[in-house]
């Protein structure tokens, strides 16, 4: 790792703005601070008391075995079975009539499937990929829309045993042959398509080309969802006519608490694929837990709305095994926000009433710059808990997102972990903490995440560094699927005996824990480190910027020079004088040092399928080098549209 001044990742923004907890909502709220002081005396028990929320058919001989860092066993000897945790214990309980997924599929089809309907199909789906030949530990890749047969095909590998491997519907052809490779894969899930932005996508078609390189692959399951033509061979299987027909008589069957549960690939990845590994007993432990003390359910009551995608960490986490290992009500939506309007997500939380909406700053960003108008048609105040999950959110975003979608009332949980984690790390409890805007806050119970110097060593209150775990958590990755030293080499050689994430960070005067992003993200300005999150916040902080993307470029005087690429709200177009206000704003808020040298105003940014801002193709254009890999991108045509636009930029 580079060297930096100590002065590196500093943070320039100064936010005062608190907002406590109502009292209405601490007196009922599902975890206060004695949590805190409970996790504090004895770590480890309060992760035991946190794994008695699970049903286990066997209890476990050691919580933690540590013996041969960094490879942690959780719970070592104990066994259950992670999708019996998720349905059948409820159905058991006299749940069954209880609705798991409200879902909406984007043409406007919807389903209500119980969780006496789910636990059928899961087990007609397990029976199939028994009959199927599919063992404990064979590995599954699937590759679906957001539609509730996606779910059901990760609970079947649970409930068998069979490690998945899910990869976001849409993915390229590469990146899917690439997944399927590595893991080794027996059978692929699939369905022919999914609707996406008002007209069907085709899946299968992708995976056909995919299992041309992938000898490992004896069958294809295809779930019939958009009835559009596709070829047909004799790997290939309908749904309807294997699960459709199969019995949904199946007795789940204990497994060891290490067992493998999923391997989910890093988006982004260049080269061979990084296969991130979990099991099963820590993994549910701590999915379960966040997932009831971040968000405060009440599974009764509440209907929780993740936007993720199943293709993702956060859909494992916080769509499937968290919400489901609580017997939540949710509400799965197939397409896109702005399908077949720009407030269908407005519409959908009026619809179903929703309570909690888990969401990215990158949606968030997009909604603002929509308009307010638009949530402010729709009846939102079923809304009592908003989430932010996936990048750090800037502090203007968090507070729009509080008043015009919040009513105002609604604690914002701004989340921070990783695909790695498996489970948030680092947020505010609802009941608890008097929010900041911006701020992830502090470690959650039993959790021990820290900002250190580059010596490895705590930095004090208001100084910045890097973002490192010091203990070991339940649901933290296990290795890089078939390859333990690279795990070794990418998570844990950085500081010694500590896990490093990538990610810089600060602490405020409080102790509080500020984001800054990837610590390659970074820049280094007249030797100065600044975060491109400090620069985003404070353009986006602006009237006429709904969103921003900043990145370093070389410069012969100051080392590297800030570019800004940004997206206008309520103006019709920039001029050299909006430009000018623009830099100067950021000089105000942050100090002349962090003055952008160029805005560059485009009408959108080249952003992963997941969301995030893929800055180092920002880069490219910023250095006039030739664009990199677009593969990943949720429209790889944008980076053309967006290199006019830097004709236009404006420099001093």
């Amino acid at each position: 790792m580079a060297s930096t001044p100590q002065e590196t990742l500093a943070n320039l923004l100064s936010e005062d703005r608190t907002f406590p907890p109502s009292p209405e909502f601490t007196r009922t709220a599902n975890v206060t601070a004695a949590a805190y002081d409970e996790a504090a005396a004895d770590r480890l028990a309060f992760w035991e008391t946190q794994a008695h929320r699970l049903d286990w058919s066997k209890d476990w001989d050691r919580v933690l075995d540590w013996d041969n860092p960094p490879f942690a066993k959780w719970f070592t000897g104990g066994e259950l079975n992670v999708a019996a945790n998720c349905l059948d214990r409820h159905v058991a309980n006299g749940l069954g009539d209880r609705v798991a997924i409200h879902f909406e599929g984007e043409p406007g089809d919807t389903r209500a499937v119980t969780y006496a309907e789910l636990l059928d199909e899961v087990k007609r789906a397990a029976n199939t990929l028994t009959g199927l030949g599919v063992e404990a530990g064979d590995r599954v890749v699937i590759y679906m829309p957001m539609i509730p047969e996606a779910a059901v095909a990760m609970l079947a590998c649970a409930r068998i045993g069979a490690p998945h491997s899910v990869v976001f519907g849409g993915f390229s052809v590469d990146a899917l042959s690439s997944r399927i490779e590595d893991a080794g894969a027996k059978l692929v899930i699939c369905a022919d398509g999914g609707f996406r932005k008002g007209k069907p996508l085709a899946l299968k078609p992708t995976v056909d080309a995919a299992l041309e390189r992938c000898p490992s692959v004896e069958k294809v399951l295809v779930v019939t969802r958009t009835g559009q033509e596709v070829d047909w061979n004799e790997r290939d299987l309908r749904w309807e006519d294997t699960v459709g027909t199969a019995s949904a008589e199946h007795e789940a069957q204990p497994f060891d608490a290490e067992h493998p549960l999923f391997i989910l690939y890093t988006s982004g990845t260049t080269g061979r694929p990084k296969g991130i590994l979990h099991t099963s007993g820590g993994y549910l432990t701590q999915a379960s837990y966040t997932h009831h003390a971040v968000f405060d359910l009440k599974p009764e009551t509440d209907v929780y709305w993740c936007t993720a995608d199943i293709g993702w960490v956060t859909g494992h986490s916080y769509i499937v095994y968290g919400p489901m290992s609580n017997g939540a009500t949710q509400v799965m939506y197939e397409g896109t926000p702005d399908t077949p309007h720009t407030g269908r997500f407005w519409e959908i939380v009026e619809k179903y009433g929703v309570t909690i909406l888990y969401t990215a700053p990158t949606a968030i960003r997009t909604f603002m710059k929509w308009g307010d108008d638009i949530p402010a048609r729709f009846d939102l105040s079923s809304l009592r808990v908003l989430g932010s999950v996936g990048e750090p959110i800037n502090p203007e975003a968090w507070v729009w997102y509080r008043e015009h979608i919040g009513g105002g009332k609604c604690p914002v949980v701004d989340t921070w972990w990783q695909t790695e984690t498996g489970a948030i790390m680092v947020s505010p409890l609802p009941g608890v903490t008097a929010t900041k805007p911006g701020s992830a806050q502090r470690s959650l119970p039993g959790i021990s995440v820290d900002v250190v110097d580059e010596q490895g060593e705590s930095v004090p209150n208001g100084g910045g560094g890097f973002l490192t775990i010091r203990e070991p958590w339940p649901s933290m990755l296990r290795t890089i699927w078939g390859d333990d030293q690279r795990f070794l080499d990418t998570y844990w050689a950085h500081f010694d005996g500590m896990y490093f994430a990538g990610d810089g960070a600060k602490k405020d005067d409080d102790g509080d824990v500020w984001l800054l992003g990837r610590v390659d993200d970074i820049m280094l300005v007249s030797g100065h480190n600044i975060s491109t999150t400090e620069v985003e916040s404070a353009l986006v902080g602006h009237e006429t910027v709904a969103e921003a993307a900043v990145v370093g470029a070389s410069d012969p005087v100051t080392g590297q020079g800030i570019v800004a690429f940004v997206i206008l709200r309520g103006v019709a177009e920039s001029s050299p004088e909006h430009v000018a206000e623009l830099r100067n704003h950021v000089a105000k808020t942050l100090g002349p040092i962090a003055k952008p040298r160029q805005v560059i105003v485009v009408a959108e940014l080249p952003k992963t399928r997941s969301g995030k801002i893929m800055r180092r193709l920002l880069r490219d254009i910023a250095e006039d080098r030739e664009i990199g890999d677009v593969t990943t991108l949720a429209d790889n045509t944008v980076m053309s549209r967006i290199k006019v636009g830097l004709r236009s930029g404006s420099e001093d």
